[in-house]
């Protein structure tokens, strides 16, 4: 009866300690895919950043020519 009682004993307490071990890993599972998401949206934001810098710089360098030509035009036209 004793040893029944000693298995059954070391049973359970063998069985919470899987059942933690993997309450455990899957936690941590779980908050290596939330990091991995997080660092995926940060990706997503700092190229969607350089892609709008990128259009601001070509929106600047357009108005730059734009203003250069008026320039041109109107010094074209009233030679001194």
């Amino acid at each position: 009866m004793r040893k029944s009682i000693s298995l059954f004993t070391m049973f359970i307490a063998m069985a919470l300690t899987l059942s933690m071990t993997s309450c455990r890993e899957t936690k941590e599972d779980k908050a290596e895919e939330a990091i991995e998401e997080v660092e995926e949206a940060a990706e997503d934001v700092g190229e969607g950043i350089e892609e709008t810098a990128e259009d601001v710089g070509d929106g600047v360098e357009d108005a730059a020519e734009e203003v250069e030509d008026e320039v041109e035009d109107a010094t074209d036209d009233n030679p001194q």
